[in-house]
Protein backbone atom coordinates (compact mmCIF):
# COMPACT_ATOMS: atom_id res chain seq x y z
CA UNK A 1 0.00 0.00 0.00
CA UNK A 2 1.29 3.45 -0.79
CA UNK A 3 0.28 7.01 -0.01
CA UNK A 4 -1.36 9.28 -2.59
CA UNK A 5 0.90 11.96 -4.08
CA UNK A 6 -1.16 14.80 -2.58
CA UNK A 7 -0.81 13.26 0.87
CA UNK A 8 2.97 12.86 0.51
CA UNK A 9 3.43 16.45 -0.69
CA UNK A 10 1.10 17.93 1.93
CA UNK A 11 2.80 16.03 4.75
CA UNK A 12 6.28 17.12 3.63
CA UNK A 13 5.19 20.75 3.24
CA UNK A 14 3.66 20.77 6.73
CA UNK A 15 6.70 19.17 8.35
CA UNK A 16 9.51 20.91 6.45
CA UNK A 17 8.16 24.31 5.32
CA UNK A 18 5.48 24.85 7.98
CA UNK A 19 2.78 25.13 5.31
CA UNK A 20 -0.81 24.40 6.38
CA UNK A 21 -2.13 21.07 5.07
CA UNK A 22 -5.70 21.92 4.04
CA UNK A 23 -8.70 19.59 3.85
CA UNK A 24 -7.43 17.11 6.44
CA UNK A 25 -10.13 16.57 9.05
CA UNK A 26 -12.03 19.66 7.96
CA UNK A 27 -11.63 22.58 5.53
CA UNK A 28 -9.01 24.30 7.71
CA UNK A 29 -6.95 21.09 7.86
CA UNK A 30 -3.71 20.78 9.81
CA UNK A 31 -2.54 24.35 10.47
CA UNK A 32 1.01 25.63 10.32
CA UNK A 33 2.51 26.40 13.71
CA UNK A 34 2.88 30.00 14.91
CA UNK A 35 6.55 29.37 15.69
CA UNK A 36 8.01 27.10 13.02
CA UNK A 37 11.22 26.11 14.80
CA UNK A 38 13.87 23.89 13.24
CA UNK A 39 14.70 20.31 12.42
CA UNK A 40 18.14 19.00 13.38
CA UNK A 41 20.61 17.02 11.26
CA UNK A 42 22.80 14.49 13.06
CA UNK A 43 25.62 12.19 11.98
CA UNK A 44 25.75 8.46 12.81
CA UNK A 45 28.40 5.75 12.68
CA UNK A 46 25.79 3.13 11.72
CA UNK A 47 22.18 3.02 10.59
CA UNK A 48 20.11 4.13 13.62
CA UNK A 49 17.37 1.77 12.45
CA UNK A 50 13.59 2.07 12.53
CA UNK A 51 13.49 1.93 16.35
CA UNK A 52 16.42 4.31 16.92
CA UNK A 53 16.40 7.87 18.19
CA UNK A 54 18.73 10.78 17.50
CA UNK A 55 21.41 9.39 19.83
CA UNK A 56 21.52 5.87 18.32
CA UNK A 57 25.04 5.40 16.89
CA UNK A 58 25.53 9.20 16.87
CA UNK A 59 29.11 10.34 16.21
CA UNK A 60 31.09 11.56 19.20
CA UNK A 61 34.06 13.50 17.82
CA UNK A 62 35.13 16.45 19.97
CA UNK A 63 33.19 19.66 19.12
CA UNK A 64 30.39 17.74 17.33
CA UNK A 65 26.90 19.25 17.51
CA UNK A 66 23.70 18.78 15.54
CA UNK A 67 22.87 21.37 12.90
CA UNK A 68 19.54 23.20 12.80
CA UNK A 69 17.67 23.90 9.56
CA UNK A 70 14.65 26.19 9.82
CA UNK A 71 11.25 24.72 8.96
CA UNK A 72 10.64 27.15 6.10
CA UNK A 73 10.76 27.49 2.33
CA UNK A 74 14.14 29.18 2.85
CA UNK A 75 15.53 25.95 4.32
CA UNK A 76 13.81 23.28 2.22
CA UNK A 77 12.35 22.68 -1.24
CA UNK A 78 9.44 20.24 -1.55
CA UNK A 79 8.88 18.65 -4.94
CA UNK A 80 6.18 15.98 -5.18
CA UNK A 81 7.12 13.20 -2.72
CA UNK A 82 10.62 14.49 -1.93
CA UNK A 83 12.18 17.35 0.00
CA UNK A 84 15.73 18.67 -0.32
CA UNK A 85 17.71 20.90 1.99
CA UNK A 86 18.48 24.20 0.23
CA UNK A 87 22.01 24.81 1.54
CA UNK A 88 24.95 22.69 2.62
CA UNK A 89 24.67 21.39 6.19
CA UNK A 90 28.03 22.12 7.83
CA UNK A 91 28.83 20.50 11.17
CA UNK A 92 31.39 21.95 13.61
CA UNK A 93 35.03 21.20 12.86
CA UNK A 94 36.48 18.39 14.92
CA UNK A 95 39.00 19.24 17.61
CA UNK A 96 39.66 15.64 18.58
CA UNK A 97 38.27 12.14 18.57
CA UNK A 98 37.57 10.08 15.50
CA UNK A 99 34.99 7.93 13.78
CA UNK A 100 33.29 7.47 10.43
CA UNK A 101 29.86 8.94 9.69
CA UNK A 102 27.98 6.46 7.49
CA UNK A 103 24.44 7.83 8.01
CA UNK A 104 22.67 11.11 8.62
CA UNK A 105 19.58 11.58 10.75
CA UNK A 106 16.95 14.29 10.88
CA UNK A 107 15.07 14.85 14.09
CA UNK A 108 13.29 17.18 16.47
CA UNK A 109 15.92 17.93 19.13
CA UNK A 110 19.17 19.87 19.23
CA UNK A 111 20.49 17.43 21.87
CA UNK A 112 19.41 14.22 23.61
CA UNK A 113 17.24 11.39 22.33
CA UNK A 114 14.68 13.41 20.38
CA UNK A 115 12.46 11.91 17.70
CA UNK A 116 14.33 10.63 14.68
CA UNK A 117 12.07 11.47 11.73
CA UNK A 118 14.17 10.42 8.75
CA UNK A 119 17.58 8.88 8.11
CA UNK A 120 19.78 8.12 5.14
CA UNK A 121 23.13 6.84 3.98
CA UNK A 122 26.13 9.14 3.48
CA UNK A 123 28.03 8.39 0.29
CA UNK A 124 30.94 8.64 0.44
CA UNK A 125 31.28 8.14 4.19
CA UNK A 126 32.80 11.02 6.19
CA UNK A 127 35.82 10.32 8.39
CA UNK A 128 35.53 12.63 11.41
CA UNK A 129 38.09 13.93 13.85
CA UNK A 130 40.63 16.66 14.49
CA UNK A 131 40.58 19.37 11.79
CA UNK A 132 37.75 17.83 9.76
CA UNK A 133 34.55 19.79 9.07
CA UNK A 134 31.84 17.29 8.06
CA UNK A 135 29.30 18.53 5.54
CA UNK A 136 26.15 17.22 3.86
CA UNK A 137 25.58 18.77 0.47
CA UNK A 138 22.71 21.02 -0.52
CA UNK A 139 20.12 18.82 -2.13
CA UNK A 140 20.36 16.02 0.46
CA UNK A 141 16.95 14.46 -0.14
CA UNK A 142 14.23 12.96 2.04
CA UNK A 143 11.53 11.00 0.25
CA UNK A 144 8.05 10.13 1.46
CA UNK A 145 7.01 7.19 -0.65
Amino acid sequence: MSKANTWETGLLELLFTNTAFTLVGDASGLPATTTAGSLYFSLHTADPGEAGDQTTSEVTYTSYARVAVARSAAGWTVTADAVAVDAAVTFPAGTGGSGTATHWGLGTSSAGAGKLLYKGTITPNIVTGNGITPQLTAGTVVTEA
